[in-house]
């Protein structure tokens, strides 16, 4: 059976297309998954005791405050480990930062970056880099599903959704586990709205939304509302509109959708002058370099 909701269920059935990331865009659940999940995880399964201070620093800032936010958590924390590595005070006190080459292998050859695909490469391989985050990522699933619970959407995302159901078709296109994503739409009774539930087991989003986009909307009724750079080059690349949810000030963003960039999309005056303008503020938002080398 498929882990992908758009190769069984998912049929064309209004002229717009909506895609809406999860965490972090409709839920402010970015913070605790990371804090209190990934990075303690992070540290202790691949041997960051002695510059925790730093691992931690380096995780937060790929995974929430820099332009990879968002990014699966199989390429954004190798992207923290490249950060400690050539830190100086990681350097000076001796300690070995892991490669994880046979991770990064892996990410070169696999576009479903979920631990489906990473359990069938490791009983594959035996690669002793793949098992090592494979059991990281199980355990990072384990602690979030123990404590993530009782965070609600944004407000005006419900209201959001409730406002396009007659008139668009919606799916979550997101990085996280599907399992977790249909838990948090669920628990708070706002995947009645959308018309599936595509986690990292259905692919990038980059492909979920591409797959969507193909079953027949014209490129310009087709929007990604997303909080992430990574959203944003996910509609770029199958030709479709970006509506940004800003890091620091989701609900803002959430306000300004409902009350006034919702609207221009369905007109169709979204495209162009208003979307360039979101995107140029939506830009400024996220630093590319972290703040011990600026």
């Amino acid at each position: 059976m498929s882990d992908n909701p758009l190769d069984t269920n998912f049929q064309k059935k209004n002229e717009f297309l909506i895609g809406i990331d999860s965490d972090g865009c409709a839920f402010d659940s970015m913070e605790i998954k990371h804090k209190e999940c990934f990075i303690p995880n992070f540290i202790n399964y691949f041997g960051l005791q002695p510059i925790s201070k730093y691992a931690r620093e380096a995780a937060e800032f790929t995974n929430l405050y820099s332009k990879w936010r968002g990014a699966n958590r199989f390429i954004s924390y190798t992207l923290a480990l490249d950060l400690l590595e050539e830190r100086p005070e990681v350097q000076s006190r001796n300690v070995t930062v892991p490669k994880l080459q046979g991770v990064r292998d892996w990410l070169e050859r696999e576009t479903k970056l979920g631990n489906p695909t990473l359990t069938a490469e490791v009983e594959k391989t035996k690669d002793a880099d793949l098992e090592l985050a494979l059991k990281w990522s199980l355990a990072v699933n384990e602690m979030i599903a123990d404590m993530v619970h009782d965070v609600p959407p944004y407000p005006n995302v419900r209201e959001s959704l409730q406002k396009l159901d007659p008139v668009a078709d919606m799916i979550v296109c997101s990085a996280t586990p599907n399992e977790a994503l249909n838990k948090e739409w669920e628990e708070h009774d706002i995947a009645q709205y959308v018309d599936a539930i595509c986690g990292q087991e259905a692919g990038s989003k980059k492909e979920t939304l591409g797959q969507a986009k193909a079953c027949g909307y014209e490129a310009e009724k087709v929007l990604m509302i997303g909080d992430a750079p990574g959203d944003m080059k996910a509609a770029e690349a199958v030709g479709a509109l970006f509506y940004p949810i800003n890091p620091g000030a989701e609900e803002a963003s959430w306000e300004r959708f409902i009350g006034e960039a919702c609207d221009k999309f369905l007109k169709g005056e979204y495209a162009g002058e208003y979307q360039a303008k979101v995107i140029a503020e939506f830009d400024s938002y996220l630093p590319e370099l972290p703040p011990w080398k600026r």
